[in-house]
């Protein structure tokens, strides 16, 4: 299924609109980096009906790029949590069962049978690998990705001496497995990519195209890989993708032009 978040701009200028917009996003993130670097203290809060949600981060990143989308998810009384995974990581999957652990912690201390995640670049790779091939659809409502390589990507060739870098790679085991059949997978998959994502090699890469997942593809057209996770109108989809079945209201007017 295929769905658009459309931005306000004209389709001429918008890859100079998006590469500038990019620019901002990464100064912007450099200077909130440190505030995220240590793990976020668990704290204690009233009980919600709704799943708790964790944000899984990007490659060599950490949670300060949620702040805004952390912001807007809370503002409603949902349980929000970032996991900083170690930058020193090797091997996805191993990543992925440190996650199923973090998943059955938050479901204790909270009290609920099941979460959503929200992974940004290759921490929506953790996440699906969590739930398609750990058994995580059963603790996972929902998979919103933004801007994940899920059928990897040719990005940086001269990087791929990293092992972490090598499992992203469109003929890597980890994606292999990935396509692996997933029959009954209970997860629903919603999954933003954009074509001015500079690090999707091809762009469609970010799309989840798996017959056995439940899946909504999102176009988001006008803005760079960074920005994804920060981008207001990207931020009130993920919202509506949390609060409801579906993006039919996803609608050009929903859309924040980029100043």
């Amino acid at each position: 299924m295929g769905l658009s978040v459309p931005m306000s701009m004209p389709l001429s200028g918008a890859a100079l609109r998006a590469g500038a917009l990019e620019v901002m996003v990464f100064g912007g993130h450099l200077l909130l980096y440190p505030t995220g670097v240590c793990q976020e203290k668990v704290t204690d809060r009233p009980p919600t009906t709704r799943p708790p949600v964790l944000l899984l981060h990007g490659f060599t990143d950490n949670r300060s790029v949620f702040v805004l989308l952390r912001r807007a998810l809370g503002a409603g009384g949902r349980h929000v949590e970032a996991y900083n995974y170690s930058p020193f990581t090797l091997d996805l999957r191993v990543t992925a069962h440190h996650l199923a652990r973090r998943v059955e912690e938050l479901c204790e201390r909270t009290g609920q049978d099941r979460v959503d995640l929200v992974g940004h670049s290759l921490g929506g790779l953790v996440g699906r690998y969590y739930v398609q091939r750990l058994g995580g659809d059963s603790r996972v409502r929902t998979l919103v990705t933004l801007g994940t390589p899920h059928s990897g990507t040719r990005v940086a060739p001269f990087m791929d001496a990293h092992p972490l870098i090598r499992q992203i790679r469109p003929d890597s085991e980890v994606v292999t497995e990935l396509a692996a059949p997933a029959p009954g997978c209970a997860t629903r998959c919603v999954a933003f990519w954009s074509e001015f994502d500079a690090i999707m090699i091809p762009v469609s890469t970010a799309r989840i195209e798996h017959p056995d997942l439940c899946v909504e593809n999102v176009q988001v057209t006008g803005i760079g890989h960074l920005a994804l996770a920060a981008h207001p109108a990207v931020i009130a989809a993920v919202r509506r993708t949390l609060d409801g079945p579906g993006l039919a209201a996803v609608t050009g007017s929903d859309a924040a032009s980029v100043a």
